[in-house]
């Protein structure tokens, strides 16, 4: 098992530039089953959950060509079914959560999927009800074999439907609408997930023929077509990237420009940070952040303490829920972070705590952190990363404490963060992988 050592307290500089979105990689990836011609996808990370699934997809017999750093090719033209049975793939898909997605296109073009239950972040409960509901709202047969710990997804034949999704789940939400591009007739999928993500997701499928409108909105109406073909597609840069620079530059007190942020799709993010008193400016489409002593956080209206909390989109990601509240320790003031969507994933802050930080964990979805306005720093100290984005965000603190930080089980980080440790020094961190 891989560790982190920082040692922190140093002041960063220099330009960065973010990934390719890692939950926009998982969904694109999967759709390539749709069509039996070529997909070229440029802006892949290199990234431990995209990679295992591009393996898995190379395991049910896609052809998979590297073009070039981060451009794959893929041809779904010999998919052979018998491999989903096979031990070899049950274990790298329950390996990943992402994996759930292939359901829904092999379900329209093949009529059949079967999936292990899958892995991911141990961040608390999270149901696929949505994903398997729609299937059967489109007309397929879904059952579960308890000995095989398998879900079997069957149909004659998806036809369209209106549905109202229980919640806005993203993956729910591309699973159902890849399951939907070649059902018969006409699907409406009310309350759907509108992140980034899906708005790619839909303009890539549109692409390769399928006529979605709504793209970008909560109401997706989708005309099914007989077939669908090749494409080419870039990912945008990963958001979650963007907002965990922009807190890396705050709390180290430095000066930082992240390169080619994709403005137009950040949404709310650098709202919620210049809300913790981080000031920034776009430069084009960069994000330039100058060094700041002192960030305060600001109040509302009537003088009440400053509350951040997660939403569906076009809300506050949950992704970056743990670096706002990192970022928080150091800030002038006081701040309430709510964690809705999820609830073991303000258990890390316990790892804050014994680093100096000011937090109290109100119960599994509250934590009150009062700022130290860089008047005493945090700790170095040992730790494990316990998800990808609790991870990074103790990572952040690290670099940001004095003294010597080890990070333990950084797997997880590197699920998420494309050599997170290189592009780190490239700034000046005193950061090494053991």
């Amino acid at each position: 098992m891989a560790a982190f050592e920082i040692f922190g307290g140093n002041r960063l500089s220099g330009e960065i530039v973010p990934q390719g979105a890692k939950n926009e990689a998982l969904q694109v990836i999967c759709a390539v089953l749709l069509t039996p011609e070529k997909v070229t996808i440029s802006n892949i990370p290199d990234i431990r959950d995209v990679n295992k699934l591009i393996d898995l997809v190379g395991m049910l017999g896609v052809k998979v060509e590297k073009v070039s750093e981060g451009t794959y090719t893929f041809q779904a033209d010999a998919v052979n079914l018998d491999t989903l049975y096979s031990p070899e793939y049950g274990k790298k898909a329950t390996e990943l959560r992402g994996s759930i997605m292939l359901v829904g296109p092999l379900l329209t073009r093949f009529g059949y999927a079967v999936v292990p239950q899958p892995g991911g972040d141990k961040i608390g409960r999270r149901r696929l009800d949505t994903h398997y509901i729609g299937f059967q709202k489109l007309g397929a047969e879904v059952g579960f074999d308890e000995d095989s710990s398998h879900v079997k997804v069957i149909t004659k034949g998806l036809k369209g439907v209106y549905m109202l999704l229980d919640e806005a789940s993203v993956t729910g939400t591309a699973n159902v609408v890849m399951a939907a591009v070649m059902a018969k007739g006409t699907t409406t999928i009310y309350n759907a997930a509108c992140e980034p993500y899906l708005f790619q997701l839909c303009t890539m499928l549109n692409a390769m023929g399928a006529k979605i409108s709504g793209v970008g909105s909560n109401l997706l109406v989708i005309e099914g077509v007989e077939s669908m073909g090749g494409c080419n597609h870039r990912i945008l840069p990963d958001m979650i990237e963007v907002g965990s620079f922009i807190g890396l530059a705050a709390i180290t007190r430095s000066e930082l420009t992240i390169k080619n942020v994709a403005r137009e799709h950040l949404g709310i993010t650098p709202e919620i940070f210049h809300r913790l008193g981080i000031n920034f400016e776009f430069r084009n489409d960069d994000i330039y952040i100058p060094q700041q002593d002192s960030y305060e956080v600001q109040r509302f209206f009537d003088g009440s303490i400053m509350t951040i909390a997660d939403a569906p989109w076009p809300g506050f990601t949950p992704d970056l829920i743990s670096v706002a509240l990192v970022v928080a320790t150091q800030a002038k003031g006081s701040v309430l972070i709510h964690q809705k969507m999820f609830e073991s994933r303000l258990f890390f802050v316990d790892k804050l705590i014994e680093m100096g930080a000011q937090i109290i964990l109100c119960d599994p979805h509250r934590a009150v952190v009062i700022g130290m306005n860089h008047e005493q720093s945090l700790r170095g100290t040992r730790m494990t990363s316990p998800d990808i984005r609790a991870g990074v965000s103790l990572l952040i603190a690290a670099l940001s404490a004095e003294g010597r930080s080890v990070i333990d089980n950084i797997e997880q980080i590197d699920r998420g963060y494309q050599d997170i440790d290189g592009r780190l020094r490239a700034l000046g961190a005193d950061i090494r992988r053991l």
